[in-house]
């Protein structure tokens, strides 16, 4: 049977623990035993040429038993100074739809109104732009089928808007930011699941595993520059700090002549070369 998936239900309890005026049973996920079709039915419950379903590949190739829509009812909170309702918060969420941000974009629709009297559909593909008049005290957001099946956290985008209205303590990331932080945060789990990522580092800085002796990290480069880190630290160990030509001088021993050449950027590599003519001329 059709069944809610853990990522919409952690978007669910992360709306619910932060609004307060948010009521529980405004926040559904799975359509009443009568409902058929559409995203809050899964494959269990949805109809011959069913819209969520049938018109992108992404929903086809990734129906399930679990529901893949999420409506959010009224409430109103004060915060930073302002009123934020369900019109001002769909508004935004249309706006990072629109705006194609990194967290939105398993968004395949979201159906609302912005004054409670006209609904109104942002559709990613297009296909549609209005929506029934039990809209004009809910949102409904439609998420890509596939984006449920994989179990994909939703939860940035919500949780991004939270913070906004200052709801939740965050960080200044951006969404992108973000994206890429959780791709690199895959990345060294695959590494080592089991190691603090200072650790990770320090092994991919020597080229191995000091817990693993079997596991060698394909990063020849990093451990060459490791050594090369550790020599020039020893070459600088004495010099005074104070003296900025002292420290070139210690920066430069560790450097060659390929090295320097490398590190010239091509816009100015002909102004240096010219310098330099100079230099053995004289």
């Amino acid at each position: 049977m059709t069944t809610a998936p853990a990522n919409l239900l952690a978007v669910r309890r992360l709306l619910l623990d932060t609004i307060e005026s948010l009521d529980p049973a405004a926040v559904g996920i799975v359509g009443d035993p009568a409902h058929r079709g559409g995203y809050h039915t899964g494959s269990d419950r949805v109809v011959a040429n069913d819209y969520s379903v049938v018109e992108s590949p992404r929903d086809s190739a990734g129906l399930t038993l679990y529901a893949s829509g999420l409506d959010v009812g009224t409430f109103s909170v004060r915060s930073g100074g302002a009123t934020h309702n369900l019109r001002t918060f769909s508004e935004w969420c249309v706006a990072q739809c629109r705006a194609n941000t990194a967290d939105s974009r398993d968004l395949r629709e979201i159906i609302y109104s912005p004054d409670g009297k006209v609904v109104r559909r942002w559709d990613r593909l297009g296909k549609r732009s209005s929506g029934d008049d039990s809209h004009l005290w809910h949102t409904h957001f439609s998420f890509f089928r596939d984006s449920t099946k994989a179990g994909r956290d939703q939860t940035p985008l919500f949780r991004r808007y939270l913070t906004g209205i200052g709801l939740l303590e965050g960080t200044d990331m951006t969404p992108e930011e973000h994206a890429w932080l959780e791709t690199v945060h895959k990345n060294l789990t695959v590494l080592d699941g089991r190691n603090p990522v200072g650790q990770i580092y320090t092994r991919m800085a020597m080229g191995e595993d000091h817990t693993n002796p079997d596991l060698v990290v394909p990063h020849p480069s990093l451990k060459s520059l490791g050594a090369q880190l550790t020599s020039l630290q020893t070459t600088l160990a004495d010099k005074d700090f104070t003296d900025e030509q002292v420290i070139m001088a210690g920066v430069l021993t560790g450097l060659t002549p390929e090295r320097i050449a490398a590190a010239i950027p091509p816009t100015i590599a002909k102004q240096v070369a010219d310098e330099l003519a100079k230099r053995l001329v004289a």
